[in-house]
């Protein structure tokens, strides 16, 4: 590891402009349709559950957080207090790749349990995009593209010295997505501040 000094932050500067140009270039190739689908089977569900790996499992954490704090009954896949999932219950799965073997084969399950399995992914043709009810997907770099040839950045910068590593343009972009997805659902939901704040854990 290097030790030179520092004596610049330009390179952060750089990174965090590449991140805001890659979530403007998603915004305009997401797919509404999907969108007003993926919103409509989670308010019709009796029940949300969300899985994810890795640090798209950190997201689907933060979107289990926001989902409780709305009134819905939301479970994280894999946490011991987590119940059976039925037909009538809707499942959010994300991954970058969409190949993810232990989330693919819970996606799986998902399917011969017949609930709705929605998948947030950046990979359209892969397992998980395959199999879902819903594939909403965020354009994005992935920790499984080694080239960087044809993601977004390079089309806007070419130069990726500065570009986030491995899945980070992809977590950032579902994060921002599953966030906006809860600020949809408040106004659908009619939920103040104060209802969500009354909701958050106390013992913390």
């Amino acid at each position: 590891m290097k030790k030179d000094q520092v004596n610049d932050c330009e390179d952060v500067i750089l990174s965090m402009e590449l991140m805001v140009d890659n979530l403007n270039e998603v915004v305009k190739m997401l797919d509404r349709q999907a969108i007003i689908s993926m919103l409509q089977k989670i308010i019709e569900g009796e029940r949300v559950f969300v899985m994810g790996a890795g640090r798209s499992g950190l997201v689907a954490k933060a979107f289990a957080m926001r989902l409780m704090h709305l009134g819905f009954s939301v479970y994280v896949v894999g946490e011991t207090t987590t119940p059976a999932v039925h037909p009538q219950d809707v499942v959010i799965a994300i991954s970058g790749s969409g190949e993810t073997r232990s989330i693919a084969n819970l996606g799986r399950i998902v399917k011969d349990i017949g609930s709705t399995l929605i998948t947030v992914t950046s990979k359209k043709e892969s397992t998980l995009g395959k199999i879902s009810d819903i594939t909403m997907v965020l354009p994005s770099k992935t920790k499984n593209d080694h080239d960087v040839g044809g993601s977004l950045e390079k089309s806007m910068r070419g130069d990726y010295r500065n570009s986030p590593p491995l899945g980070t343009s992809f977590e950032i972009t579902s994060l921002v997505f599953l966030d906006s997805v809860i600020a949809q659902l408040i106004i659908f939901t009619g939920a103040t501040e104060t209802e969500l704040k009354l909701r958050h854990t106390n013992i913390e």
